[in-house]
Order: C-alpha cells, then structure tokens, then sequence
C-alpha cells in the first residue's frame, strides 16, 4: 500500500538567533513557523495527507494517539532537551513501531554528539581533527592542540554558537570563549585546530546514496570583520541580506577532489549507519588534507520560496530536482527501506 497519510515532526523557533546573544541561539537549528506551513504545504502539494506534530513533550502522546492513521513519518525533528536531543524523537518512533525517515536513535545521538561522532570516525579510519572537550574553563590544553582553535559548544547544530569569535589565538581567548560556550549552552565546548583551506558542505540521498552536487562558501567575498567560516552571522545575516550570496554550487572541483570527497562521505556514511539523507560537511588545511567537521541529519531544508540559500535545496537543484521531488524522493528512500509502496507520481 502506498504512503498517503504522513505524519511530519518539527521543531518550531520562538526566537531568532542573535550571534550577540548566545542565549537566543538554543533553536538555532529549529524553524520558524512560517517555514514549517510551507514545507506541509508541499508535502500536501506531492499528494499526502499530512499529519502534523510538534516535536514537543507532547509528541509521544500526539504520535500513540493517531499510530493507526499513520503510514510513514517524515521526521524534521531536532528533540528539545539534551546532548543527544536528536535521537529522541527517533527513539519514540521505535517504540511506537512507526516507520520514519532519517536514521535512528544511535545515529542520531552521535551525530549530535560531535566529540563522540569523531572517536567512531578516527576508530573507522577516517580523517578527522584532533580535539579536546573542554568541561571548565580552566582545563590544560592538549600539547596536539595549536593555535589558532575554534571552540564549538559540542552538541548543538546550525551553527549556533559558532561566531568570528569562536575562532581563538591564545590562552585568554581560548578559556574565554570556553566559558561563554559553558555558561550558554550548558555543555561542554568542542576544541579544535582552525583549519584556513577549502570547505564542503555534501548533501548524500538514498540508500545507498546518490551524492547531490558539493556546495563551497567562497570566503573571498565576505565583508571585513568576519572569520572565513561558516559563522552564523554568515548563515543567519549575511546570507539572507546580500544581494548574491558567497556560495557556490556545484562547487568548482577538478575529478581528483571530487573523488577524495565521495570516498570521505561515502566511509563517513557507512561508520555512522546514515539512513535515507543527511549533510556531510567538510575542510581542508592548508595542504589541501581534508577532514569531516559535522554530519547534519535531518539537514535544513528551507523551501526556495523562502530562502535559496538552504544548501540541501540548493543542492538537489543543481542536480535538477525540483523541491517536491526532493521531499518525494527521501520518502521514497524510507519507504523502500521498510518495504512500503513508493509514492505514486
């Protein structure tokens, strides 16, 4: 039988992330409501019926309550509270017996959990950098680690946290930004090298997955006064304000480097059992070595209506895929995983 009722889990943002207020930037990877009635509004567009649930503390009942009603569930869920919020709504899925898209509870929590993502990459071989969680303050930094750092809180997404000042060049900045991170975010604080090469953000789709074309931020055109990274006053102010905005898609890559890439995320997919879609961003030294930074999953997918600048959107239109066949083809992918009928055109 077909996919037609759909149950769609999200996150909605109260306020607009501040790079000057880091207490503001706790939803930073949620969405804004009307964000969310356009993506139910194409999801009803593709011929479901749609379902929606708030990812709330709610969801578990919403979800048991309509379980008989619900064919699949598209979840664009982040989890509210926790290091390993991502797993959460995943994990209800479970035990509700529901089929979702997106990968599962232990995925899920490592990909949140970006220290503990790293350790099972560098365990499986793949490059990663060196890095330290920070718990205070006023713990000794690791002799491997050399300025200058960046300092990520460790378990949060879309760049909240991330500012020009993460980026640190000695000791006073360094235990400085650490206890910012600390007193915002209550968790520790990611620290590692600052890497000034090239960046990659990978959108993969499928299983197993088709890897959609790479997107790189050209950093050569960011104003004075920004760190050349992918800040969020880059993601949340310059990108939205610009006239043309710094990305670049399909990213200008000779056969060579896009051959590295694919083998990167390809081995980054299989270590961490990704199901269905994710994001897989990357950076290189200045030697050209490149790393995995962060594995996004779910990743944004804001409709163009709203913003060009949702890099998996961006992405699948590159490779030619409208934005509703882009939301067809991840429930496709579920679908398939758990022996259900494709969507009918």
């Amino acid at each position: 039988m077909p996919v037609k009722n759909l149950a769609f889990l999200y996150n909605v943002r109260h306020h607009y992330p501040d790079p000057d207020d880091p207490a503001s930037q706790v939803e930073t990877d949620f969405d804004d409501p009307q964000t969310i009635e356009c993506i139910i509004g194409h999801l009803e567009g593709c011929g479901y019926s749609v379902i929606p649930i708030e990812a709330d503390p709610q969801a578990y009942l919403a979800l048991q309550a309509r379980t008989a009603d619900i064919d699949l569930v598209f979840n664009y869920s982040m989890g509210i509270h926790g290091a390993a919020r991502y797993a959460q709504l995943p994990a209800m899925l479970e035990m509700l017996r529901l089929p979702y898209t997106g990968s599962d509870p232990l995925t899920q929590a490592l990909v949140m959990n970006k220290g503990k993502m790293q350790e099972v990459l560098a365990a499986n071989g793949i490059a990663v950098l060196p890095s330290q969680v920070f718990l205070t303050p006023d713990d000794a930094l690791r002799a491997a680690l050399t300025y200058p750092l960046i300092v990520k809180p460790l378990a949060q997404g879309s760049s909240a946290g991330i500012t020009s000042k993460s980026v640190v060049h000695n000791a006073v900045e360094l235990a400085d930004r650490v206890s910012e991170t600390l007193r915002a975010f209550s968790e520790p604080a990611l620290v590692q090298p600052f890497l000034e090469g090239r960046e990659f953000s990978v959108p993969m789709l499928g299983n197993p997955p088709c890897i959609l074309p790479a997107i790189e931020p050209d950093f050569n055109k960011l104003p004075d006064g920004y760190a050349r990274l992918d800040s969020l006053e880059i993601k949340w102010i310059f990108e939205e304000q610009a006239e043309t905005h710094h990305l670049v898609c399909p990213a200008d890559i000779d056969a060579h480097t896009g051959q590295r890439i694919a083998t990167l995320v390809r081995r980054t997919w299989d270590a961490l059992q990704i199901k269905d879609w994710c994001r897989i961003d990357l950076r290189c030294d200045r030697d050209g070595n490149m790393y995995v930074l962060d594995v996004n999953s779910p990743p944004g997918i804001i409709p163009p209506e709203i913003s060009t600048t949702s890099y998996f959107p961006m992405s699948a239109r590159a490779a030619g895929i409208a934005y509703r066949d882009l939301l067809r083809q991840v429930i496709d992918a579920a679908s398939t995983r758990y022996r259900l009928a494709p969507t009918r055109r």
